[in-house]
């Protein structure tokens, strides 16, 4: 009886007091406008339109006539909207016990609104609200880039109250990596109210907090002037431009889709055409397209031979064309049918002698090489803020093993070592790679330069090295860009900035023992071609920045990308990225071989 008496009297006058109170007070939340994003010279990638939402009071019936001339009325205004749409929205949300206006319609662009306002605002059945739209004014150019915002889900309202309350959320790229920033915070209003739910006294409020916006490091017309080159020379692919710092000046995957589309809800027919375009471009593919590094990779191969076996590099490898493995009459083929002759470190990298690397394999194994083409950035995420990054594939034995059950062959060994196999990086970690190879570092790539009024930060991490071997390779790299011979020579050397790169020729299928003679690139079925990479870093002498880039099935790197990334050079020295005067002085270049 105590314990029946505490319920009636203490413990059930909370729960009547709540119901009480909800009956006579009301809070309704004030939505918060979302951020916007800007480049960094202050051009806008994402904004806001106004414009206003329609709602229809609620408690009508279904056919009523009420209903119906409502409906008509906003139809005959807006001869756009669907009216057995906005019927079934009504239906779908009135209830007996919702006192709110139900929104039919989302959006009408301010300009539209403004001349019918003051007649429909006179209708008592009718509420028109403020309201915002993302819209993306620079479309294909930066979409995987910014992102898009959509219509958010029961699972996506319930994380966030925020979104429940706003209806969209940042659903790819940017939009989706910052939303918690973007989105801003809810304000709220709490009034007391009639039975009918009618205000009649505003007992608290408090403004949401918005216009959390980001600077981007991103030059947007450097990104435009790329995606119309790739555009102009008919090819798909990758670029990225970054200062050696970390901060992105440009991430262009070709094609791409109009973000727009997807802002209201993407039609079936618009969606299908993305998803069934050959070329995949609703792919992100500087972070999520991974692709086999070719030649690109021995840089590094070359420092993960020097950090596992001293002195290893100090020797030359002879290349006749070809190696075999043991009694096996299998032949790993250098590029050159002829070979290369006696080749030292930097002539390997100069020329891209294969054999080289297949002998100096065999010596480290391939535990070692992946270990060291992981703490150089390859294999594992670069930590760029935007979502869903891929790590790619850097194989050992503990990995096939996990993968396929098998033990790990000599030959796997070899063909890693001139990135082909199982090796997969995405452009962005070779970029990243690049800036390792030209400064030492290890950096955090970055895409946003400013949040909410406050400047991100460097991340680097210093890679301890044989200065001799890396100064050997960057002089090889130098030889790739300037020097006769080099697989870069001819797109790179006249350049008003002195560049330092590597080009790669990455296979897709392999090519029969059988064939004593490879067919060029242009003869093979086009899907069947390699994919050419160059990645770079500028000026040699001060390493500012890297740009690489992948064309996929182009064939020769140095004769299908190097073009676009000589194209970039000579844009960021028009713009003034590079001091007027050519780094020409180089004295610590000793072209010998």
């Amino acid at each position: 009886m105590i314990a029946r008496l505490y319920h009636v009297s203490i413990k059930s006058n909370f729960y009547y007091e709540g119901l009480a109170k909800e009956n006579i007070e009301r809070k309704q939340f004030i939505k918060p406008v979302r951020g916007e994003i800007f480049d960094l010279n202050g051009n806008l990638l994402a904004m806001n339109q106004i414009g206003f939402s329609v709602s229809i009071k609620p408690h009508l019936k279904y056919n009523s006539e009420e209903l119906i001339d409502v409906v008509d009325r906003l139809v005959s205004t807006f001869t756009d909207l669907n009216k057995t749409v906005m019927l079934k929205v009504y239906k779908k949300h009135n209830s007996p016990y919702n006192h709110n206006y139900i929104k039919v319609v989302d959006f009408i662009h301010y300009s539209d609104m403004m001349g019918a306002y003051p007649k429909l605002s006179l209708n008592p059945s009718i509420k028109i609200e403020a309201e915002t739209k993302r819209y993306y004014p620079y479309g294909k150019y930066v979409a995987h880039i910014v992102g898009y915002t959509g219509r958010s889900n029961a699972k996506e309202n319930a994380k966030d109250p925020v979104v429940n309350e706003v209806g969209n959320v940042g659903k790819t790229g940017l939009e989706r990596y910052y939303n918690d920033i973007l989105e801003g915070e809810l304000g709220y209003e709490i009034s007391k109210v009639t039975a009918t739910n009618k205000a009649i006294e505003i007992l608290e409020k408090r403004l949401p907090k918005d216009n959390k916006n980001l600077q981007l490091n991103i030059d947007i017309n450097l990104q435009e002037m790329i995606y119309e080159r790739f555009k102009e020379s008919n090819k798909t692919g990758v670029v990225v431009v970054m200062r050696t710092s970390g901060e992105i000046l440009s991430a262009v995957s070709y094609p791409s889709y109009d973000p727009n589309l997807f802002v209201g809800g993407i039609s079936l027919k618009d969606w299908k055409a993305l998803q069934n375009d050959i070329d995949k471009p609703f792919t992100n593919k500087f972070i999520h397209g991974t692709y086999p590094p070719g030649s690109t990779i021995k840089m590094g191969v070359a420092l993960a031979f020097s950090k596992a076996q001293e002195g290893i590099l100090d020797t030359p490898e002879f290349c006749n064309g070809y190696i075999t493995l043991g009694k096996s009459k299998h032949k790993f083929r250098c590029w050159s049918r002829w070979g290369h002759g006696t080749v030292r470190l930097r002539k390997s990298i100069r020329e891209s002698c294969d054999v080289y690397y297949y002998n100096k394999s065999l010596k480290v194994g391939i535990n070692a090489m992946a270990r060291g083409l992981r703490t150089f950035g390859l294999g594992v995420k670069t930590g760029v803020d935007l979502p869903r990054e891929y790590r790619g594939v850097m194989p050992d034995k503990a990995w096939k093993m996990k993968r396929f059950k098998q033990s790990w062959y000599m030959g796997e060994t070899v063909i890693s070592a001139i990135g082909q196999g199982y090796s997969l990086v995405t452009p962005l970690q070779v970029a990243r790679y690049t800036a390792m190879l030209a400064t030492s570092k290890l950096v955090t790539p970055r895409i946003v330069k400013v949040i909410d009024k406050n400047e991100t930060k460097n991340m680097t991490k210093t890679i301890h090295l044989n200065k001799k071997h890396l100064h050997m390779i960057q002089q090889g790299m130098y030889d790739v860009c300037n020097i006769r011979g080099g697989t870069g020579y001819k797109t790179m050397s006249k350049l008003p900035i002195v560049v330092a790169g590597k080009t790669g020729t990455s296979q897709v299928t392999s090519i029969p023992q059988s064939t004593v003679k490879r067919l060029k690139e242009h003869e093979l079925a086009y899907y069947h071609r390699s994919h050419a990479w160059i990645t770079t870093y500028a000026p040699y002498e001060d390493p500012k920045y890297i740009v690489t880039v992948l064309v996929e099935h182009g064939g020769h790197g140095g004769s299908t990308a190097g073009p676009i990334a000589a194209d970039i050079y000579k844009w960021l020295y028009r713009n003034k990225y590079f001091n007027d005067t050519k780094h020409s002085n180089i004295s610590d270049i000793n072209t010998s071989k």
